[in-house]
């Protein structure tokens, strides 16, 4: 049973606490033309990859994992992902992401929110922002 409660004019649904949900993680699924390029390219950005014959696969770094499938229609420009990573130095994260050949990154820059933030977008046009606290 979910209740309604109003908050900054809206209402939202509120989970019953006798039915807790508890969540452990979240994996975006990428799309892709090619999977084999795909987790070569993440590969050489320091992922541990595996693919699942030609359609999936998946590239882990720590505790973040990525998803990818591949997808014939695949338009970088209509169908391509994002995900947004917590990383421990966003500069240092640029620093190696940059170094590879074959996507566009964005240097990292102060916000005045309190955190340095950049972004890397792959061949297939997926977005991976990152940042990190100052």
């Amino acid at each position: 049973m979910l209740d309604t409660v109003s908050a900054f004019g809206h209402d939202r649904w509120v989970p019953d606490p006798a039915r807790p949900v508890a969540l452990r993680s979240v994996a975006p699924v990428f799309s892709t033309r090619d999977v084999g390029l795909w987790l070569q390219h993440y590969r050489t950005l320091g992922f541990t990859v595996e693919a699942h014959g030609d359609e999936y696969g998946f590239a882990q770094m720590g505790s973040v994992v990525l998803h990818v499938s591949r997808n014939a229609g695949h338009d970088p420009l209509t169908t391509a992902g994002c995900a947004y990573v917590d990383v421990e130095d966003a500069a240092a994260v640029w620093r190696v992401w940059s170094a590879v050949p074959g996507g566009r990154d964005v240097e990292p820059v102060e916000t005045d929110y309190g955190l340095s933030e950049g972004a890397h977008v792959d061949p297939d046009g997926n977005l991976l922002r990152y940042g990190s606290r100052r």
